[in-house]
């Protein structure tokens, strides 16, 4: 770095402080988001150093957050993409892949989900022709169970997704147990999980391949941004080229002959020696991320068991501080788990002397931000009424989330005195309605 970019970065080091809100909590009056991103004076510096540099496209600092986090993740390969959602996307998507042989999904095989979840995990099956088979799931760690899972399998299930709820883990090994058992492949969602632990382990460990997002509400940010993790070298290779447009030629941009035979190949029809830069082994897309992105990863990625202690330490307040309150089912993380909470979920007793809708309008005129538990039963949305799936079981508790529960936040601009402040809006409300 020239003296000159080094001047602009501390000039905008000193900006970061100049434009920071100084002011304090005010109860009633300073907004209490559910989510959002927490960034420093290092990730504008980060943000601004890569534009200096003019790296528009992705590069050096894309590969260098990829190969971080892919440690970080205990993963062999990470994939960074331009949102969690393309994250899903190129999950689902190389499992149809031919280089997969008879493992491969084909249209109108089974796709074990739940209910009660994002569009994005779901919608992928739906865009390769596969059947989702949604399943019910518990209410307090809002994740489903084994038995359930196995309970749907019937002959044309071929795979498992579903994410880690709020990032609360799922029975991951027993999950990963009963996909091997019944040679199907798992996709864990790890988008709100990152930091999260499940009989120790990562989340995002346990599965085939993990997908993570980076859209300013998770745990890390790059601005829009994803990931796709795997430690299965073929399924890497397979994902890599459906995000790099479905090219079979691995170099990176501004690079040539990596494998050293570019002219050297003969495949499909094409004539030998074609070029392998522009030889397409897949039906696939552009959803790279950019340089920008990377960098901002990288300075995030400093912070992230920071942000991590943070959220837990914020879960446990409500938890502590609501315990006891009558009407309302409080969150529950799955045994033996450990996790970096995306959110504090709460579900209203249908038999309350007070409904869901009265308590979140009151928190909302508290300044307190509250979100639906996604979409609820996502069967009851116009968008998946006429779509092909399959429902095993009841969906009761599906149903209850739609009718009954939101979350608040725990994410790490939340102070202890925003979390005291929550806890006694609620307490008065229920309290003032017994």
């Amino acid at each position: 770095m020239n003296e000159r970019a080094a001047h602009i970065l501390d000039e905008v080091r000193k900006y970061h402080q100049d434009v920071q809100d100084g002011g304090g909590f005010v109860p009633g009056v300073t907004e209490i988001w559910p989510s959002g991103a927490v960034l420093d004076e290092e990730d504008r510096a980060a943000l601004v150093e890569a534009a200096l540099d003019m790296r528009i496209a992705a590069g050096r600092s894309s590969r260098r957050f990829e190969s971080a986090f892919a440690r970080r993740m205990k993963r062999r390969k990470a994939h960074l993409t331009n949102s969690g959602s393309s994250a899903n996307l190129l999950a689902v998507s190389s499992l149809t892949s031919p280089l997969l042989g008879d493992r491969r999904l084909r249209p109108g095989d089974e796709v074990l989900t739940v209910a009660a979840g994002f569009p994005t995990t779901v919608n992928p099956i739906l865009q390769n022709g596969l059947v989702p088979v949604f399943v019910d799931v518990e209410l307090r760690t809002y994740n489903t169970t084994v038995e359930r899972l196995e309970r749907a399998i019937g002959p044309r299930t071929r795979a498992i997704i579903m994410a880690h709820t709020l990032g609360n883990p799922f029975e991951a090994a027993e999950v990963a147990r009963l996909a091997e058992d019944h040679d199907l492949l798992l996709i864990e969602d790890t988008c709100d999980a990152v930091g999260s632990t499940y009989d120790g382990r990562p989340a995002g460990t346990f599965g085939d391949l993990a997908t993570v997002s980076f859209y300013p509400a998770h745990h890390l940010t790059t601005g829009e941004g994803g990931c796709v993790l795997t430690s299965n070298l073929v399924l890497a290779r397979i994902v890599e080229s459906l995000r790099d447009w479905g090219r079979d030629c691995w170099c990176e941009p501004g690079e040539n002959d990596t494998c050293h035979k570019r002219f050297g190949y003969q495949m499909g029809t094409l004539p030998a020696g074609y070029d392998h830069k522009y030889i397409f082994s897949h039906v696939g897309y552009n959803l790279k991320a950019t340089d920008l992105q990377g960098a901002l990863g990288l300075s995030q990625l400093d912070k992230l068991d920071h942000f991590c202690s943070v959220r837990r330490r914020n879960w446990r307040l409500l938890r502590e501080g609501l315990d006891g309150l009558p009407w309302l089912v409080l969150p529950e993380a799955t045994p033996r788990s450990d996790p970096s909470w995306f959110g504090f979920a709460l579900t209203v007793d249908p038999e309350a002397p007070f409904s869901r809708a009265a308590l979140v309008d009151f928190l909302e005129s508290r300044r307190i931000g509250t979100r639906r538990l996604f979409a609820g039963n996502l069967t009851r949305h116009p968008a998946y009424i006429d779509q092909p799936h399959r429902v095993s079981g009841e969906l009761t508790n599906s149903d209850t989330i739609t009718e009954q529960t939101f979350w608040i936040g725990v994410y790490p601009a939340l102070t202890e005195e925003m979390i005291d402040y929550v806890v006694a809006s609620i307490a008065e409300f229920v309290r003032s309605h017994g």
